[in-house]
């Protein structure tokens, strides 16, 4: 798939057929996100794939969403602030942005391989931190549900246009 069809062609699912993806399928999406660029290259990120019923229902709980509920496997994507990159001048800490650039590596390795997937950010993370057994450093930042959407077809996308998001020079 070339790149522009990829980007327009990834949305947001919410409805997964129930069977669990391949290691091997897995493993594709998940290396994606290790090869994601990430300041310093510090790589301050943890991937912790949850296929375990018990786990599943401790981060319904953490997100109660029926459709969420409905997730064959959920990729947990945290932020190891202990090992991130922080900027000189203002001690701005990278770990977020790297997570983001590897949580997006992999929702296009996914749409590229037919799998969906749904970037979930409002959730607790005390409960999630909590179910998962995570050391203080280690924060639950994504919560990245993953199968073979039951629907294929993209919704249209709805965007602002670049005449409201683009300035040249100056704001």
């Amino acid at each position: 798939m070339e790149f522009k069809s990829l980007i327009t062609t990834r949305y947001s699912v919410r409805k997964y057929k129930p069977e669990r993806l391949s290691e091997e399928l897995l493993n594709e999406v998940l290396e994606a996100g290790r090869m994601a660029p990430t300041a310093v290259n510090y790589q301050p990120f943890v991937f912790i794939v949850i296929n375990d019923p018990e786990k599943l229902k401790a981060l319904y709980e953490a997100y109660p969403r029926e459709w969420f509920a409905k997730a064959p496997q959920v990729i947990v994507i945290c932020s190891d602030h202990s090992a991130s990159w922080k900027r000189g001048h203002d001690g701005k800490d990278h770990a977020d942005i790297d997570v983001a650039i590897a949580t997006d590596h992999m929702t296009l390795r996914a749409t590229e391989l037919g799998l969906g997937t749904c970037w979930v950010c409002n959730f607790d993370p005390g409960k999630v931190s909590k179910a998962l057994n995570l050391p203080g450093h280690i924060e639950p930042t994504v919560l990245l549900p993953i199968g073979r959407p039951e629907e294929v077809e993209a919704p249209i996308k709805k965007r602002k246009p670049l005449s409201e998001l683009v300035r040249f020079n100056g704001y």
